[in-house]
């Protein structure tokens, strides 16, 4: 069923308008503040009641799937454009600036994609998605010979997140140096840059731990 309907119908005009004041309202404070923010200060910002708030979307979840999944599925697809890409590593690289690009200019669009947020099923869905396509043009790009071939996917997503997390930070003073620095993380990941590296790559449940804890620091942050 469309969030825009009830069981018994599509909603009135009025419901129609405070639902969409609300999406309006957080997705102008995701972008600011990131979406941890109040609900209280998107009902304030959207001129409606709480009640009226935790009516439409009785869960943070399904406000944030009505405010971002449109995107989410836009990204989706930009990773099957990518995976379709004759050279790799030039779909990789484009599918990761475009990433970025969205990290850049959307705090809340940041903190979806590189902390963990429940009952989105969208993001769920991307997350899944955006895991098989890094799999996929690692491979591909080894395969091609323009990746170093010791570099698994776990490597890849460790340092993206660990990049993606301080884009925030560097767009209120330096808006386009996280562009310098994921072609320095890239060029890393080159063939012919290749040396033997000191450690062995996170398995993927070091992975998931280790963004579990990156999260849960933020959010105590």
């Amino acid at each position: 069923m469309s969030s825009n309907t009830r069981a018994d119908g599509p909603l009135r005009k009025d419901a129609q308008r405070n639902r969409d004041l609300l999406v309006a309202a957080a997705r102008e404070i995701y972008a600011e503040r990131g979406v941890d923010a109040p609900l209280d200060d998107i009902a304030r910002r959207a001129g409606v009641g709480n009640a009226t708030l935790y009516r439409r979307f009785p869960t943070r979840g399904a406000l944030i799937e009505a405010v971002f999944g449109e995107g989410l599925t836009h990204t989706l697809r930009r990773g099957e454009e990518a995976r379709d890409a004759g050279d790799a590593w030039a779909g990789l690289a484009s599918y990761l600036e475009y990433i970025f690009e969205g990290l850049a200019a959307d705090r809340g669009a940041n903190d979806l994609m590189t902390t963990s947020i429940p009952d989105v099923p969208s993001l769920d869905a991307l997350k899944t998605h955006h895991h098989e396509t890094v799999c996929l043009l690692i491979r591909r790009a080894q395969e091609q010979g323009s990746m170093r071939d010791d570099v698994v996917a776990e490597d890849l997503l460790f340092a993206l997140a660990a990049l993606g997390r301080v884009v925030p930070a560097s767009v209120t003073v330096a808006p386009r140096a996280w562009r310098r620095h994921l072609h320095l993380l890239l060029d890393g990941l080159r063939a012919p840059a290749a040396t033997a590296l000191p450690a062995p790559p996170l398995t993927p449940d070091e992975l998931t731990g280790a963004l579990r804890a990156l999260a849960g620091r933020d959010a105590e942050g």
